[in-house]
C-alpha cells in the first residue's frame, strides 16, 4: 500500500499561498527571500524526496503551474519530476499538462483511497491546497513534510483551513536547512 505524503513550503503562520508573488496576494515572493545556503539545502531535500517518490498527486492548477516551469528544464531533478507518473484531480480537464499523467475525477476520497491501494511507494502532493484540505478531511494523509520559511504574512490561504477537523500528528524528524529554514516531518496518528 502506498503512503500519501503532503510536502509543502509554509510560512511561520502556516500560509502556503503565493510563494513566488505571482498570484498578487500583495506580499511579494517569500519563497525566494532566503540565502543561497538555504536554497542549496532545500534543493537537496526536495531532490531526495522526488527520487524516492513513486508518483505525484496534484490539483489541476498545480499541474499547470509546474508544467510551465519544469517541462523545459533538464538535469537529474527535472528529469525525475517530468518523467514520473502524475495523478491530477480535476473535473474540468481530460489530459494533464505536465505529462505522464492520469486525471482523477468524481469522488476524490474514494479514488485516492484506491490509488493508495494500487501503489507500493510514496505518493507525494505538492501545493494543491484545496486537494490537501480534502485529503486531510478524509484521513488519507500518512505524513506531512513541511519546510518552514522564516516569515509571517498575516494573511493568505493556510495549510490547515478553518473548516477542517482535528488531526493528531507525531513529529518524527526535524532538520535545519541552511541558516533559516527548518524541515519538519510529521506522521498522522490514526483514530487519535
Amino acid at each position: 500500500m502506498g503512503k500519501l505524503i503532503i510536502s509543502e513550503n509554509v510560512t511561520l503562520d502556516g500560509v502556503t499561498q503565493d510563494p513566488t508573488g505571482e498570484e498578487g496576494l500583495g506580499h511579494g515572493s517569500w519563497f525566494f527571500d532566503i540565502s543561497d545556503k538555504d536554497r542549496e539545502a532545500w534543493t537537496k531535500v526536495e531532490l531526495a524526496e522526488a527520487m524516492a517518490a513513486e508518483a505525484l498527486l496534484l490539483g489541476r492548477r498545480t499541474d499547470e503551474w509546474f508544467a510551465t516551469r519544469w517541462l523545459a528544464r533538464t538535469g537529474e531533478w527535472a528529469d525525475r519530476l517530468n518523467g514520473m507518473p502524475k495523478y491530477v484531480v480535476s473535473s474540468t480537464i481530460d489530459e494533464p499538462r505536465w505529462g505522464h499523467g492520469t486525471v482523477i475525477s468524481g469522488d476524490v476520497a474514494k479514488e485516492v483511497s484506491k490509488l493508495k491501494e494500487q501503489l507500493d511507494g510514496d505518493l507525494v502532493v505538492y501545493a494543491s491546497l484545496p486537494l490537501v484540505h480534502t485529503l486531510m478531511e478524509n484521513d488519507l494523509v500518512d505524513e506531512l513534510r513541511l519546510t518552514v520559511y522564516p516569515v509571517v504574512l498575516g494573511s493568505g490561504n493556510r495549510l490547515f483551513g478553518e473548516a477542517g477537523r482535528k488531526a493528531t500528528m507525531r513529529l518524527t524528524n526535524t532538520q535545519p536547512l541552511g541558516d533559516s529554514l527548518v524541515h519538519l516531518t510529521y506522521k498522522t496518528v490514526p483514530n487519535a
